[in-house]
């Protein structure tokens, strides 16, 4: 498979087959997520996977936001990663003061970065993945014991997938792209 083939054939996955993914395999997606671009390489995105059917529910059931689209998603997801980054190093400077005008706010970037590498990589292994980002951070952050020096970025299902969803309406390029032209 090649980059482009990764990209266009990636889908999110939220129905999986009961099996767990094993250890070696979310090693290896883990390894290939490490090379996601971070702020002057700070390498702050960390996963924690879970796999208690107490802890998802708990999570679909509590800490959803009232997105029940999401609830099924968690509770029979075989596994879910917590990414996460740990606070104070995207975008600052050693003695703590925002680098440029969006502050700590690259924390979001470089997390985000890292979950679509994770997506890719788990994709290249056969594993579906969604992202999701509506649920109450420092609820699952507590109940996960995530260090404090850590903030909750998305919770990502994993599994083997058991659907094969179609690509979804995609905006063309006249859509997405300008070039900019400013005279001399």
């Amino acid at each position: 498979m090649n980059t482009i083939e990764a990209i266009t054939g990636r889908r999110s996955i939220r129905k999986f087959k009961p099996e767990k993914v094993d250890r070696e395999t979310i090693e290896k997606i883990v390894a290939a997520a490490a090379y996601a671009p971070s702020w002057k390489n700070t390498q702050v995105t960390r996963y924690h996977v879970f796999d208690s059917q107490d802890i998802k529910d708990t999570i679909a059931d509590n800490y959803t936001l009232g997105f029940t689209y999401n609830e099924g998603t968690i509770s029979h997801a075989p596994q879910v990663v917590a990414i996460t980054a740990i606070k104070g190093r995207s975008g600052m400077e050693k003695d703590g003061s925002a680098t440029t005008d969006k502050g700590d706010a690259w924390l979001m970037f470089d997390a985000g970065a890292a979950a679509q590498t994770f997506c890719l990589a788990a994709y290249e292994y056969g594993v579906g993945t969604v992202i999701m980002g509506i649920f109450d951070a420092e609820k699952v952050a507590e109940l996960l014991h995530i260090p404090e020096n850590e903030v909750v970025v998305t919770l990502v299902p994993i599994g083997y997938p058991d659907e094969a969803p179609t690509a979804p309406r995609r905006k063309s390029v006249e859509d997405l792209l300008s070039f900019v032209n400013i005279p001399n």
